[in-house]
């Protein structure tokens, strides 16, 4: 008599996951999930690639005429660069809203200031040494504002700094590159307006990191995470002049902030977003705390939006991005800039956690459980968002809007508004 085998059967291989990223948080989340195992890159057998841009940027080259297969999905658009680098992402949004203008959009509105009345999130930006003349005009009429300076390609806080004469733009400029003048400066920079009130939170300036997943820009298809955090300065916030060039009161990168004398590493310097939000309840009411965080992801539908008809849609790509956002102290969120490869370094204990739960439900998304990957299948909207929520869905939002007129028709009532569905509002 034959002993029946009851040992538990190994799941099919669904998925074979690649990363040329080393980190805890994506190499445990793929290694858990039943059906998943690890490919091979020489080899090309891979299905899922969370690579770096680098990776990206050879995969998608002319040169090496990579072609991807069905069954193949990287974590990177072609071109998110325009989107990621600083310089690109502010000439997008520019004529993003240039673009509206011309159309006679009502959402390029001005007021008699001549400032976007829906669209002002972006600081005044202009790009070094592109924009040179036109920075310099505008800081003779405001001569007493403060501005930064930033590297376009570069990330981490490397070679920020703050400015507040000309002076010091055209000393930089000679000590960089040799001359008197910025525009032979062979680097890309963009020069902001200091925000001079950011919101405070125990004297300290902070800013947001909020993860936004994107799948598709044509039609847009993103999802923002209910997680996030704050990063907090380790030393209080001063206007002061002399305080300057003192990165620990003006920079929140953790790159920088980690090597100060305050720097706490039981908690990083971190604060989550839901303890942000009921901070902001607390202190200015629960209606002020809403109308902040729809105004954040307002700017953040519409940063994706000025990236339609530029970032190449392609159905093997997905990408998560890093969104950094700073708060005024009169609740008025403004967009500093989007990573295209948002840390997965972990700190803490709770940020190992957090970036954990947000890389799971990702893969969620882009792969639902159970599945293999075929770019051929057309899916609906995801089965299962995890901590995520929906942005923007703009296909299943053109579908509900035609089931509702019809709706509409049937019942007599042609004519009236259709309630637009598939966006955080």
């Amino acid at each position: 008599m034959s002993i029946p085998n009851t040992a538990p059967t190994k799941p099919a291989t669904l998925v074979r996951w690649a990363t040329d990223v080393e980190k805890s948080v994506i190499t445990a989340n793929c290694e858990k999930r039943p059906g998943w195992v690890r490919g091979n890159i020489e080899n090309d057998d891979w299905n899922f690639y969370w690579t770096s841009v680098f990776t990206t940027r050879s995969i998608f080259s002319l040169e090496t005429g990579y072609r991807l297969a069905d069954d193949q999905i990287i974590s990177h658009f072609p071109n998110h660069y325009e989107l990621t680098r600083k310089d690109h992402m502010v000439r997008n949004c520019k004529r993003y809203r240039k673009d509206l203008e011309r159309e006679g959009n009502p959402l390029a509105d001005k007021d008699e200031f001549g400032r976007y009345v829906y669209l002002d999130f972006l600081p005044q930006t202009y790009i070094l040494p592109a924009d040179y003349n036109i920075f310099v005009e505008e800081f003779r009429r405001n001569p007493s504002s403060t501005w930064i300076v930033k590297p376009a390609g570069k990330a981490q806080g490397i070679g920020i700094f703050l400015v507040n004469k000309i002076s010091q733009i055209k000393k930089w400029s000679k000590d960089k590159a040799g001359s008197q003048q910025i525009p032979h400066t062979k680097d890309v920079y963009i020069i902001s307006k200091y925000i001079p009130d950011p919101l405070l939170i125990g004297g300290k300036k902070f800013d947001l990191r909020m993860y936004v997943l994107v799948t598709s820009y044509t039609p847009l298809k993103a999802y923002v995470h209910t997680q996030g955090f704050c990063r907090f300065c380790t030393v209080k916030y001063t206007a002061s002049l002399n305080e300057l060039d003192n990165l620990f009161v003006h920079l929140t990168n953790v790159a920088i902030q980690k090597h100060g004398e305050e720097y706490n590493e039981t908690h990083g310097g971190k604060w989550s977003i839901k303890n942000l939000r009921l901070f902001l309840e607390g202190t200015y009411g629960k209606r002020a705390s809403d109308k902040c965080f729809d105004e954040i992801f307002w700017l953040i539908h519409h940063s994706l939006k000025a990236m339609q008809g530029v970032i190449s849609t392609d159905r093997h790509c997905f990408e998560l991005y890093g969104y950094d956002v700073i708060i005024d102290e009169a609740l008025k969120p403004w967009l500093i800039e989007v990573n295209a490869s948002p840390s997965l370094v972990t700190t803490t204990a709770n940020d190992r956690m957090m970036k954990y739960d947000i890389l799971n439900d990702m893969i969620n998304i882009v792969i639902p459980p159970g599945e293999g990957v075929d770019t051929r299948v057309k899916r609906g909207p995801p089965k299962v968002l995890g901590g995520f929520e929906v942005l923007c869905d703009e296909e299943q939002r053109l579908l509900e809007a035609k089931q509702f007129e019809r709706r509409d028709s049937r019942a007599g009532n042609k004519g009236k508004s259709v309630k637009r569905l598939s966006t955080w509002k």
